[in-house]
C-alpha cells in the first residue's frame, strides 16, 4: 500500500514541515496554493490543519483545499484537526437556532472530507470512529496521557483521584473509575443567547484528604472547571490540578483557575503558553502507519 501524501498548513508547523501556502489578498480573502496539488491525483491524502484560533478563516481555508484536492481527482481525504471549532453547538436550545456542528461537519463532508481525525471532540462520548451528520469522525483522546502527566509531574507519583466536572466528559476518566460531577446550566440570561452559566453541580464521591484531578475535554472560559475546584476545595481536597484537552483559556479564566488550583495545564492541540502535553507522538503515528487507524 503506497505511502499517502501529506499536506501540512502553517498553522502545523509545531509538528511538521509545511508544504501548503495560506495567505490573504489585501481585502481579507482567504488565498490557498498547494504545491504538490498534481501528486495528489488518485492518490490517498492525509491533510493537517488548525481549525483554531481565527476558527471562521481557519475553516474558510480548509474549504478551499479540500475541493481543490476533489477537483484534481484525489483518492481519499483525510483531514486532522485537532480541534474542531462549533462542536459545543451541536444542540438546539432556542426556536430558531443554528446546530452549527451539524453545519460545520456537513460543509467538510460536501467539501471531500472522507473522514476527520479530531481530539476528544466535544459532542463525542467515546474515543474511537463515530458519524456525525455527514461526516465520518475518528475521535482520539488525550485523557490517559494528561492523568500519566499529573501523576508524574504534579503528584510526585503519589495516588490521585481523577474526576470529570460533569458526565459529558467520563469517557476521559473511565481507566480511573469514571467519576463524575453531574451538572446543571441555567437557562440563558439578560439577552447573553452565547453562554449559560453553571447552575447547580454535585457528586457521591468522598475526595477529603485525596489528591485529585480534574479532567475535561475542553477549558474555555472557565465557568465548568472553576465550579468543580470549587467544589474540590469544600470537599478537603488535598492537591488540586486540573487539565484539559484543549486550552483556550478565554476571559483570562486561567488566573481564576490559578487561584484555585495547585496546577493547570493542558495539551497543545490549541497552542498556548499552559501546553504540557504534546499530541506529537499520537500524529507521528498516524503518519508511520499509513492510515492503519482507518
Amino acid at each position: 500500500m503506497p505511502q499517502a501524501i501529506h499536506l501540512v498548513s502553517p498553522n502545523f508547523a509545531d509538528i511538521f514541515e509545511p508544504n501548503v501556502e495560506i495567505g490573504k489578498f489585501p481585502d481579507g480573502d482567504s488565498h490557498v496554493r498547494i504545491p504538490l496539488i498534481n501528486e495528489c491525483k488518485g492518490q490517498e491524502v492525509i491533510v493537517f490543519h488548525r481549525l483554531y484560533p481565527k476558527q471562521n478563516t481557519s475553516l474558510v481555508s480548509l474549504l478551499l483545499i479540500l475541493d481543490s484536492l476533489r477537483d484534481i481527482g484525489a483518492q481519499k481525504i483525510t483531514v486532522v484537526a485537532p480541534y474542531l471549532p462549533y462542536s459545543r453547538q451541536d444542540k438546539k436550545k432556542l426556536n430558531g437556532e443554528v446546530a452549527s456542528a451539524f453545519v460545520v461537519c456537513n460543509l467538510l463532508a460536501r467539501a471531500g472530507c472522507d473522514k476527520l481525525v479530531v481530539f476528544d471532540c466535544h459532542f463525542l462520548k467515546k474515543e474511537g470512529p463515530a458519524k456525525f451528520g455527514e461526516l465520518q469522525i475518528e475521535n482520539i483522546s488525550m485523557g490517559r496521557e494528561l492523568a500519566a502527566y499529573a501523576m508524574k509531574e504534579s503528584f510526585g507519583g503519589e495516588a490521585c483521584e481523577v474526576i470529570s466536572p460533569d458526565m459529558g466528559a467520563n469517557y476521559l476518566v473511565t481507566d480511573h473509575g469514571g467519576k463524575s460531577y453531574s451538572k446543571v446550566r441555567k437557562e440563558y440570561e439578560g439577552g447573553k443567547i452565547h453562554y449559560r452559566d453553571v447552575g447547580e453541580m454535585s457528586g457521591d464521591f468522598d475526595v477529603s484528604g485525596k489528591n485529585v484531578l480534574i479532567l475535561d475535554d475542553m477549558i474555555s472560559t472557565g465557568g465548568t472547571m472553576i465550579r468543580a475546584l470549587e467544589k474540590l476545595t469544600e470537599a478537603g481536597a488535598k492537591k488540586i490540578c486540573c487539565a484539559a484537552t484543549h486550552g483556550l483559556f478565554l476571559y483570562n479564566c486561567i488566573d481564576k483557575i490559578r487561584k484555585l488550583t495547585d496546577c493547570v495545564y493542558s495539551t497543545d492541540t490549541i497552542q498556548n503558553p499552559h501546553s504540557a502535553v504534546s499530541i506529537a507522538e499520537k500524529l507521528v503515528a498516524i503518519t508511520e502507519q499509513n492510515l492503519k487507524l482507518f
